[in-house]
């Protein structure tokens, strides 16, 4: 008993200690894109000094450190996410609307084939477990699952609700924000069926996704301004945050221990790992508005974040509309 005692003790100093220290984050760099079009997702190469961003119906391929460009991949429509098979020496982009993935050479960024999906296929990821590339797609509710050694569809995985984001504890366990069904869908990565609905409460909706495959614990973004955070054992919520309006991305530092939120208001919310069931808001960084997806590299735990300048919302419009010429990618990173 004294021991557990002890260190309860420990770990309210130390959430103490922490909290009278914050570190302190600013916009660090500022990289411009031409051109038009909206934007989705990024991926950062840790690996290398790449970083992918979405940007109408093409991927920019910027200089992580300087922002120069290193390339254009360009797509028949929409692109919104990018995922990188440094085995194969592959990447993987999901085309929306044209309900198919790009694959493309990570050397030489030529376009190698293209495979189908569901409808919309939006958030795509690799899961390094099963070695499979698979595809969110929201309008057909389901999951696409392909092989990328021959770069074949191998399972179609079915949910109850659009798809918006996953991410794998690389141990055999898929993880999707149901954002129709405000619910935590597991999956089985060998067999590809969904085992267990968690609900997300008390969040509402479902956004980003991101996972300490350490502690196990998911970080997600609700619709009701909250960031989640579930025991990806049980999905029991351990504890949750409030973040901004229009949160559409969250990202983990496995070496800072440091969860994100995007906020396309324009702050990145910031929290604190200190242990499994020890968590604590750092704060709010005022970013710029659209700012609501994010980019975390895991070796220089830099933060990257899209944004531009936009013309007045309509009812007609799902998201206000980009002026052409001042999309950019900022860079936040600790003092």
């Amino acid at each position: 008993m004294k021991r557990y005692y002890f260190l309860a003790i420990m770990l309210l100093t130390a959430g103490l200690s922490y909290a009278q220290n914050k570190p302190a984050y600013h916009i660090s760099g500022t990289f411009p894109i031409k051109g038009g079009g909206g934007y989705d997702y990024m991926t950062v190469d840790s690996a290398s000094e790449k970083l992918y961003v979405s940007h109408g119906s093409q991927v920019n391929i910027l200089n992580k450190n300087t922002g120069d460009s290193l390339g254009v991949i360009k797509t028949e429509k929409d692109v919104h996410g990018i995922a990188l098979v440094h085995a194969l020496g592959k990447g993987y982009i999901s085309n929306g609307t044209l309900n198919k993935v790009l694959v493309f050479d990570l050397a030489t960024n030529k376009i190698l084939t293209y495979v189908p999906t569901g409808k919309f296929a939006d958030a795509i990821f690799y899961d390094n477990f099963s070695n499979k590339v698979i595809t969110c797609n929201g309008m057909s509710k389901n999951m696409t699952v392909i092989d990328p050694t021959n770069d074949t569809v191998v399972a179609t995985i079915q949910l109850s609700g659009w798809p918006e984001t996953a991410v794998s504890d690389g141990k055999g366990n898929i993880y999707v924000n149901n954002a129709e069904k405000a619910e935590m869908d597991v999956i089985d990565a060998t067999t590809f069926k969904v085992t267990h609905h968690w609900p997300n409460k008390p969040g509402t909706g479902a956004s980003g996704l991101a996972i300490d495959r350490e502690t196990m614990r998911l970080f997600a973004t609700c619709e009701n301004k909250l960031m989640i955070v579930m025991d990806a054992t049980n999905g029991k919520v351990v504890d949750s945050f409030p973040t901004g309006d229009g949160a559409d991305g969250a990202g983990f530092d496995r070496g800072l221990k440091t969860a994100y939120s995007s906020n396309g208001e324009g702050t990145l919310t910031i929290i604190k790992e200190l242990s499994a069931d020890k968590f604590i808001l750092i704060g709010n960084v005022v970013t710029k508005p659209g700012a609501r997806t994010i980019t975390v590299d895991q070796a220089t735990h830099k933060v990257y974040l899209p944004s531009g300048l936009f013309k007045p919302a309509t009812k007609e419009t799902f998201r206000p509309e980009m002026i052409p010429g001042t999309f950019k990618i900022l860079t936040v990173e600790m003092k």
